[in-house]
């Protein structure tokens, strides 16, 4: 293999990671003086990565002519649609963490190296063809997040989500590395070629073992129940930049992965894995809407939101199609506008003190008293549940028509029963809002990139999003036709 030639297919990794490094110079130069100016930068780099990671999707790069490094690193256009959503939330972090630690005094120059570093982790464990460099992306993106997590050390929840965090990550990383062993152990390859390969002449008890245990460490990642105890409370502790940044990036790179392993490396027995995704799929969107109809914390409700909506994008995977793959593409693209709207909505949220706001008992008669906002959180809250016309509605309805498609009309209606269940928990924060006595809680003036960012991300869940439908459609097949590629 050509180096050189490898080297220009990962040049998004290439430029964040030269880049990281020239950033930690000046880091360490100019101290936590120098934060704005690194974030400011670190935002360029990832604009940088983006424009020379889309040609690979407009140009429905796939097969062996984008395999980089002996088939370690696959630069094809699947990588590259889920790489344009993770730099789009890294930047958006980035945007939204300055004046959010600047307030609380805490912001320090590592911040945007840490998000950088977890980006170019994350594009790795999307670009990977081999187990090893999916566990070295995977740990390079854990070892960042985990710290951003408890970035905000004045703050005992932000510690212990850290803590949190990092204890139940090492656990999952752990049964990963259990599955992983199984795999090479039955198998003979750690290359997902060749695992596809190895059990295409059928698959043996252990093998089955380790496809399982692979795919339990991945539902950790992504926050699929029953392996979704840590999502609430690192949500809820976590700064709110850093849970932006989980709920978009760290939701794209590990279900990215979840389906490149699917389809690639055990793309030849899906048998094997299709009832395990069906199961969580079920069991993720149950817990999550009977989860969040207790919760008072607004944090906590999108927490229980993510894991619900997880349940519905892996409806797609359990499809085992092509269809269902580009309709979790789909579906995960509005789901993250969805969630910079939400969360970017809850850093508006402040008292006259400029505290976080977070109760939802305390955001009573919002409408009265901050009618733009009120009407923006309430638009995020219609467009989670997927109530039309709202543009959250196509991702569930894509997805839905490809599990019908796959003759799995029994899996789409119990998806579309439970959606119901969701969409209680999501009109009572609409109903506090909108009909209750206003108590006035929220005073505090917010920043006008914040504004901006709500005012953008709004209209792209609005109906006004369906306009980008057929292009976003189009986008989300030739990623998944990169998936299904053979040769």
């Amino acid at each position: 293999m050509d180096i050189a030639r490898s080297l220009a297919l990962t040049a998004p990794e290439v430029l964040i990671s030269i880049s990281g490094l020239v950033l930690l110079l000046i880091a360490a130069w100019g101290g936590d003086k120098a934060s704005r100016l690194i974030s400011i930068l670190a935002v360029a780099v990832l604009a940088a990565c983006a424009v020379l990671a889309a040609p690979a999707l407009w140009g429905q790069a796939m097969g062996a002519d984008v395999a980089a490094f002996g088939g370690q690193h696959h630069a094809d256009a699947f990588a590259a649609f889920a790489k344009l959503l993770i730099y789009a939330s890294a930047g958006v972090t980035l945007i939204v963490a300055q004046s959010f630690f600047d307030k609380a005094k805490a912001m320090r120059a590592e911040f945007p190296l840490l998000v950088l570093f977890a980006s170019l982790g994350m594009g790795m464990m999307v670009s990977a063809g081999d187990l090893l460099a999916l566990y070295i992306g995977l740990e390079l993106s854990s070892l960042a997040s985990y710290v951003m997590a408890a970035f905000l050390r004045t703050d005992d929840r932000s510690a212990e989500s850290g803590l949190k965090y990092f204890v139940l990550g090492s656990l999952a990383s752990g049964i990963l590395l259990f599955g992983m062993s199984l795999t090479y152990g039955f198998t003979g390859t750690t290359s997902f070629a060749g695992i596809n390969a190895a059990l295409s002449g059928g698959l043996s008890t252990g093998a089955t073992f380790g496809v399982i245990f692979v795919l339990a460490g991945l539902a950790f990642k992504i926050s699929a129940a029953p392996f979704h105890m840590w999502t609430p409370d690192v949500y809820e502790g976590a700064p709110t930049p850093v849970t932006t940044f989980f709920a978009t990036a760290s939701k794209v790179s590990a279900l990215g992965l979840l389906m490149r392993v699917s389809f690639e490396a055990f793309g030849s027995q899906p048998h094997a894995w299709q009832q395990v995704v069906i199961f969580a799929s079920l069991l993720s969107i149950i817990v999550g809407a009977l989860g969040a109809i207790g919760q008072n914390n607004i944090k906590r409700l999108m927490a229980y939101s993510s894991i619900n909506n997880v349940g519905f994008i892996l409806i797609g995977l359990a499809t085992g199609t092509k269809a269902g793959a580009s309709a979790m593409l789909v579906y995960l693209a509005i789901y993250v506008a969805m969630s910079v709207a939400g969360f970017v909505a809850v850093l508006l949220l402040r008292d006259e003190n400029g505290e976080q706001v977070e109760a939802i008992s305390d955001l009573a008669g919002l409408s009265k008293t901050r009618p733009w906002l009120a009407l923006a959180l309430a638009s995020v809250m219609f467009s989670l549940a997927g109530i039309p016309p709202l543009f959250g509605f196509w991702g569930k309805f894509v997805v839905f028509q490809a599990a019908v498609q796959a003759d799995m009309i029994v899996l789409a209606a119990l998806g579309i029963a439970a959606s119901v269940i969701g969409a209680f928990y999501y009109l009572k924060v609409v109903k506090v809002m909108y009909f209750d006595e206003a108590v006035d809680k929220v005073r505090g003036e917010g920043e006008l990139s914040h504004a901006v960012l709500l005012a953008l991300s709004t209209l792209a869940i609005s109906p006004l999003g369906y306009l980008g439908s057929k292009c976003l459609g189009t986008l989300a097949d030739y990623a998944a036709s990169a998936l299904f590629h053979v040769g």
